[in-house]
């Protein structure tokens, strides 16, 4: 320590390097057991957009159930950060709703996501309202630059030529969610990460006309990659019980 500042010394580096070697001999020793009585064993690593959050782990839980051997490594970060993983080959899959341009991937389409207009329940709005005189005075709030959602959202206000006067930038779903909560603003954000707040009339959705916005979330790979056998055995399950985990926990998805 010098003054208030740690430094890391070569022999404090020398220990981290030994620990990790030990940890990952521990998580060898278990896959070899795993394997040996012959159980699925090794890890299975995701990158998935931050929505993506609400998707992803209810087609992972049952998988994960069945093979306690296998070790889930999974990101959640923005669209950009999720393309680049899967470009360095530093993921098995990741989970989009906008497929990347930039890469030759192969895709499992696994639910539809949805995108509306949403705000705080305090307002009301005519059903008939035009979008073009809400923004005149709409303060509107977007994610990040990099995030799907935003992608999705600009390319609405493009299409429909939209003026947008006033406008805020939040760096995560969960934030704009909270925002629009206290009454901040309007936001066009996937329907499936605002379920509760729906069903307590904390939000809504408002109807316009060109929304929702709809595209699909998928699981994406590299294309010829050649997958680990836990990889491909989560690949198999995912394509045999999709339908049934849209069926069992989005059912309440198609109401609206």
């Amino acid at each position: 320590m010098v003054g208030r500042r740690i430094y890391i010394t070569d022999f404090g580096l020398e220990i981290a390097e030994a620990a990790e070697n030990i940890i990952n001999q521990v998580y060898a020793i278990n896959h070899k057991t795993l394997a040996y009585k012959g159980q699925l064993t090794g890890r299975l690593k995701i990158s998935v957009v931050s929505t993506g959050k609400y998707v992803m782990p209810y087609f992972l839980a049952d998988f994960m159930q069945q093979h306690s051997g296998i070790e889930l490594m999974m990101d959640v970060t923005n669209k950009n950060k999720v393309v680049e993983n899967l470009e360095n080959n530093e993921v098995d899959f990741a989970l989009v709703s906008i497929l990347p341009t930039t890469l030759n991937t192969e895709k499992l389409d696994l639910l539809q996501n949805k995108l509306y207009l949403v705000g705080s329940t305090k307002t009301k709005f005519k059903k008939d309202i035009k979008i073009k005189e809400m923004l005149k005075d709409l303060p509107l709030i977007f994610r990040e630059k990099g995030s799907g959602t935003r992608h999705a959202m600009e390319g609405f206000i493009e299409r429909n030529n939209l003026s947008v006067l006033k406008k805020m930038e939040l760096t995560s779903n969960e934030a704009v969610k909270q925002a629009l909560l206290a009454g901040l603003g309007y936001s066009i954000m996937p329907l499936i990460g605002i379920r509760n707040e729906l069903h307590n009339n904390e939000l809504q959705i408002i109807q316009i006309k060109g929304l929702p916005i709809k595209t699909t979330w998928s699981l994406i790979w590299l294309k010829g990659k050649k997958h680990s056998p836990v990889s491909l055995s989560f690949l198999n399950h995912l394509k045999e019980e999709k339908a049934q985990i849209v069926q069992d926990k989005f059912s309440w998805y198609e109401q609206y």
